[in-house]
């Protein structure tokens, strides 16, 4: 791929770089705070004091170094996907409305999980010990992880590639309604696998381990490294593409790389905490408003503003109303909505 440098004006970089910085500093801290109340809270809500015993009790090792530390850390490393995965679909669409679940990916994950339970509960039916067996080994977060992926490529076959961006939201569109008409028809027929579903429709980190943060470290290090190589060709999208075209942008290839780069961060992050809601709307959304700049600061801010953002949304679940927690999914929801319902009542005013 052969593109030409843009001027920083054209694409917003000429930005006052002092407002960049400050958000860098106000993310971090965030990220910082964030997994320090995230270690801190617990069964009594949030209480520094009770983790500060809890770190100095004879179960410190499992409620901080099996309990605590992984969901905190999975919280954040599931926002970074969907912060990056969302800076680079409102990039490839040029749709500041636009999030990672566009595609199918939702109703794809959905209806893996639905079917493997659908499966299982049907395990004392007469399906076998050994198809029983399987299925376990298998599990949701398999079926999540290949359900979104399948329901990407059932977008990309439908919409014959990338390389129209219409066609292809339409195919996502149509995609979603599918799927997600086929999930309800089996839940009507296993009735046993609606909880499970309803379970991943909210959103949870309560079942994250160390393993899975190893996967989605491993997963958000590679495509940050390919959104980063990418960067450029986003800036080129913005300014259309008929002006990326004569810039040397061969526009299939590059958007079918970036649907797909994607589309694997999304079906990770939902394979791990299931449907999580408008983190990866509103986390670039807020760096472009507070902060603009070149892809290539947007795609890390979004990214590090997604961790920041799900940290807290955790924290919030845990601590609202403990002992009991609110889906991580519910209180994103909440406040993401509540967010852009303020920014559309000021757009009006102003």
């Amino acid at each position: 791929m052969s593109l030409t440098v843009l001027p920083s004006s054209a694409v917003g970089g000429g930005s006052d770089a002092s407002a960049r910085r400050q958000l860098a500093c106000w993310i971090a801290a965030a990220v910082v705070l964030g997994v320090a109340a995230g270690l801190s809270t617990g069964a009594a809500g949030f209480s520094p004091r009770a983790a500060w015993a809890d770190l100095h009790g004879p179960d410190a090792a499992l409620l901080l170094g099996q309990i605590r530390a992984p969901r905190t850390l999975g919280a954040a490393l599931v926002g970074a996907l969907l912060g990056l995965s969302g800076a680079i679909a409102q990039g490839v669409f040029r749709n500041p409305l636009a999030d990672p679940y566009l595609l199918g990916s939702a109703s794809g994950a959905g209806l893996g999980t639905v079917l493997v339970l659908a499966a299982a509960a049907l395990g004392g039916g007469g399906i076998g010990v050994a198809a029983l067996a399987w299925i376990e080994r298998v599990g949701l977060v398999m079926a999540a992880f290949a359900g979104a992926l399948a329901g990407v490529s059932l977008t990309l076959m439908l919409a014959r590639g990338a390389v129209h961006t219409l066609r292809l939201l339409l195919a996502g569109v149509v995609v979603g309604v599918l799927l997600g008409a086929i999930s309800d028809l089996i839940t009507v027929a296993s009735p046993d696998a609606l909880r499970g579903k309803q379970a991943f429709m909210l959103g949870s980190t309560s079942f994250m381990d160390w393993d899975a943060l190893v996967l989605m470290g491993a997963g958000l290090a590679l495509l940050a490294a390919l959104a980063r190589r990418y960067a450029r060709a986003l800036d080129a999208l913005t300014l259309g593409e008929d002006s990326a075209a004569s810039l040397g942008l061969d526009l299939a290839r590059v958007r079918l790389a970036l649907v797909l780069m994607l589309s694997l961060g999304t079906a990770l992050a939902i394979a791990q905490a299931g449907l999580v809601a408008f983190v990866g709307l509103v986390a670039p959304h807020l760096v472009r408003r507070t902060a603009p700049g070149l892809h290539a600061w947007l795609l890390l801010a979004s990214t590090a503003m997604g961790a920041a953002l799900l940290l807290w949304a955790d924290v919030v679940s845990r601590a609202l109303i403990a002992p009991e927690e609110l889906p991580v999914g519910v209180v994103t929801a909440v406040l993401g909505g509540g967010y852009l319902v303020w920014l559309l009542k000021r757009r009006r005013v102003t």
